[in-house]
């Protein structure tokens, strides 16, 4: 499996809309296990953004979709920055739907 964990950053006041644009384009994504967008508690227009992936190929296939590209074109004039992004090798968890 592969994952990432990022921190990003809305202009501020934007923060429900990135999330909004961000769970537009989630839904049909080969490969994809897990996308969770999360609102930073202690800083107002921060988000975390967790993936876990069946493979890194899925991951950056997927940066190619239609709607994930609409997606990118839609949200980036409200996002003001990144802050950091890790790979990760899931290992263990658990999936609930």
């Amino acid at each position: 499996m592969f994952g990432l964990i990022g921190k990003m950053r809305a202009a501020p006041g934007k923060r429900a809309e990135l999330i909004a644009i961000l769970g537009e384009s989630t839904e049909a994504m080969p490969g994809c296990l897990s996308y969770i967008v999360a609102e930073d508690t202690s800083e107002a227009n921060a988000i975390w953004i967790t993936e876990v992936w069946n493979n890194e190929a899925s991951h950056k296939a997927s940066l190619q979709l239609p709607t994930v590209q609409a997606a990118i074109a839609k949200a980036r004039p409200i996002i003001a920055g990144f802050d950091m992004s890790v790979k990760t090798n899931p290992v263990s968890g658990v999936l609930q739907t």
